[in-house]
């Protein structure tokens, strides 16, 4: 049976070049590639700049790739933006032969692309896993991140974080939820993530199962490296803007952990939710979201020209 997802993929391509962005493999170093889907007309080779069009960076979760997370996002913004969505490393077609699994080395692995790529300032969008990442890379790239709009996130899962949030969904640890080996797993992991997961035959959670859960080595590897002691974790001071955008119905990292974390970025942030969402909010709510994200781009970008 052909798998549906791939042929979804296949379509998917077909429509990001329609509104102008294609896939882009980006060697950071000898052995590590990472894939961005990036501005047409836009290769390491040909990196002129892009004045009329600030440069808008979307940074996925661990549940799908980059484009299939931030799908809806990229064909409402790709006229206005120069979109970047990079694939993070054992995801969609980014890879590398080092050893290193630590959140750092995503985001080093971003701004080295984004360099190699003609990128010398970028707003971030993260969700879940990707929030993470962004946090880590306004940390140690301010002079490239110049904002950021993140949600269903945590500044690091730190271990306390990471008992609540798993004894809230009912899991033992993370690699139980986010790497399911079963068509069930899969349907367990979107019920979690969804405020309402709309009805889906098993064919689609299998061909699901069958297309995103490889580099499983590599990804647990990464889980393993995901958690941080309490102890450990120093709440950086960030000279960005910071928007919160959330899901009002997020399970993992609820309400109560998104007012946490505004509070942490002490009166930096600004927060937001969307009713009737879950921790996928971009995706089960995206005219909401995207209606949400236009504004807060477009304060940014004018506040951007003000100085």
């Amino acid at each position: 049976m052909v798998n549906v997802l791939t042929m979804y993929m296949s379509l998917l391509r077909a429509l990001m070049k329609l509104v102008g962005v294609k896939p882009e493999a980006v060697e950071i170093e000898p052995g590590t590639v990472m894939r961005f889907w990036v501005p047409s007309d836009q290769t390491t080779s040909n990196t002129k700049s892009r004045p009329d069009k600030p440069a808008v960076v979307f940074v996925h979760g661990f549940e799908l790739d980059g484009i299939l997370t931030w799908q809806f996002q990229v064909l409402a913004l790709a006229k206005e933006y120069a979109v970047y969505v990079p694939d993070l490393l054992f995801f969609g077609e980014s890879i590398t032969d080092r050893k290193e699994r630590k959140v750092a080395f995503q985001a080093e692995c971003i701004a080295k692309g984004l360099r190699k790529l003609g990128v010398e300032k970028c707003s971030l969008v993260g969700m879940s896993y990707g929030g993470v990442v962004c946090f880590k890379m306004a940390e140690m790239y301010p002079d490239l991140v110049e904002s950021m709009v993140v949600g269903c996130t945590v500044m690091a899962i730190t271990e306390s974080i990471s008992r609540a949030a798993l004894e809230r969904i009912g899991f033992s640890s993370w690699s139980e939820y986010l790497m399911p080996d079963t068509v069930k797993g899969v349907k367990d992991l979107l019920l979690v993530a969804t405020y309402k997961l709309p009805w889906m035959p098993d064919f689609v959670f299998k061909s699901i199962l069958e297309v995103m859960f490889d580099n499983r080595k590599e990804r647990l590897e990464l889980l393993q490296e995901l958690v941080v002691s309490d102890k450990d974790f120093i709440v950086p001071r960030f000279s960005q803007k910071i928007h919160l955008l959330w899901g009002g119905d997020d399970m993992i990292f609820n309400m109560e952990e998104a007012r946490n974390l505004k509070e942490q970025l002490e009166g930096k942030a600004t927060l937001q939710f969307i009713e009737n969402a879950g921790h996928l909010v971009q995706s089960e709510r995206p005219s909401a979201y995207n209606k949400q994200l236009k504004k807060i781009l477009a304060s940014l970008h004018e506040d951007g020209k003000k100085k």
